[in-house]
């Protein structure tokens, strides 16, 4: 084989691995990419079907519903609301009226099966997400009104 056909296989070679590996990583990113909901854009239809997404806003007061380790609540971001269902053990900052964001996937049934609950930290922090979700609310109520 003559030097140039070497070296012409060796980077070919070196190709193949560099994309096979750039491969592998995208395919392990777009699996593991979360996106966030408002109960608005889910009540919209944006949200993905069978597939893990997060879901923020508020803990509608009155609503927390508890028996054994499985806690229903409903998340509001003040113009759409929307029942979470978790079974295991809720942060100690979770409260009615308090900003959370869960994770888990929407049944059927319009039934969001939480596999994951994060509350927030302080009296002044909300998660951006939320945060941003519910200041949308409130302009898409104030337009209508």
């Amino acid at each position: 084989m003559k030097p140039r056909h070497k070296r012409a296989a060796i980077i070919a070679g070196g190709l193949a691995a560099i994309s096979l590996a750039a491969f592998l990583v995208l395919n392990a990113f777009e699996s593991n990419l979360v996106f966030f909901f408002s109960p608005s854009q889910v009540a919209a239809g944006e949200a993905p079907k069978n597939r893990t997404f997060r879901v923020g806003g508020m803990v509608k007061e009155g609503s927390i519903d508890r028996k054994d380790l499985t806690v229903s609540f409903i998340v509001t971001d003040t113009a759409q609301e929307m029942k979470v269902s978790y079974t295991g053990i809720l942060p100690d900052l979770f409260r009615e009226g308090k900003g959370v964001v869960a994770q888990g996937k929407l049944s059927e049934d319009g039934l969001f099966t939480a596999s994951e609950v994060l509350a927030k930290h302080d009296e002044n922090y909300m998660p951006p997400e939320a945060q941003h979700a519910v200041d949308e609310a409130q302009k898409t109520i104030k337009t209508l009104q």
